[in-house]
């Protein structure tokens, strides 16, 4: 593993691109490279949630995205829709579907990954695998199409561990492409971006309760 570059925060230009609204939810599609939040440097206060409040000043942020990674991010419209939504993430209801690109082959079809996290202090934000202290993490994946030297796949988390898709990768040997954090200097240089995307989320609508599945193709 390398040691993380410099960090050079030069966010996407792009317009903001609306999956799903009603009167209850926002769905954007968030690029990579955009922070979901703004971070503390002045320079770091362009993000997601900025510019969907820009444009839709009722948006309540839910949940986030890393920084690198692409996809379905969803807001609330309502102090209800955000608390509903909101638990419905703490209680593990939603679905979410994660489409990657990995280094190397991967000779079995399906597998899961059941190995606790949590964050390496002294390199962090960088998680770590811990038996002792890390948080429950459960990440299931499926082979999509096998490359010369890499993966397609898809995953489906249990759990939301901040990076658990990058860090469960890693530890069976197929890191994702272009992680900038957790790969070698080859593994970075096989992609312009990190090769993970949020690709759908399926929850309970706050109006109702039917499920809504809402979802965003993926750019690689």
């Amino acid at each position: 593993m390398t040691a993380n570059p410099p960090f050079i925060y030069d966010p996407p230009l792009d317009d903001l691109d609306v999956l799903h609204i009603d009167d209850q939810i926002l769905a954007v599609n968030k690029p990579s490279g955009l922070l979901s939040v703004p971070g503390k440097a002045l320079e770091h206060r362009d993000c997601l949630e900025t510019r969907v409040k820009a444009a839709y000043p009722d948006a309540l942020l839910v949940h986030r995205l890393d920084m690198d990674t692409s996809g379905v991010m969803i807001f609330g419209r309502t102090p209800h829709a955000q608390k509903h939504i909101g638990g419905q993430f703490a209680k593990r209801y939603l679905k979410k579907t994660y489409i990657a690109r990995v280094d190397g082959v991967i000779a079995e079809d399906t597998g899961t990954v059941d190995l606790p996290l949590i964050v390496d202090w002294p390199n962090r934000p960088l998680q770590k695998v811990c038996n002792e202290t890390g948080k429950p993490s459960i990440t299931h994946w499926t082979v999509l199409e096998r490359e010369t030297d890499a993966t397609r796949i898809e995953l489906k988390p249990e759990t939301g561990r901040s990076h658990q898709l990058r860090v469960h990768m890693l530890k069976i040997g197929h890191t994702i492409l272009g992680d900038r954090f957790y790969g070698t200097d080859a593994v970075i240089a096989k992609a312009e971006r990190l090769q993970l995307h949020a690709y759908d989320l399926s929850l309970r609508h706050p109006d109702g309760g039917e499920w809504l599945t809402i979802t965003a193709p993926c750019p690689f």
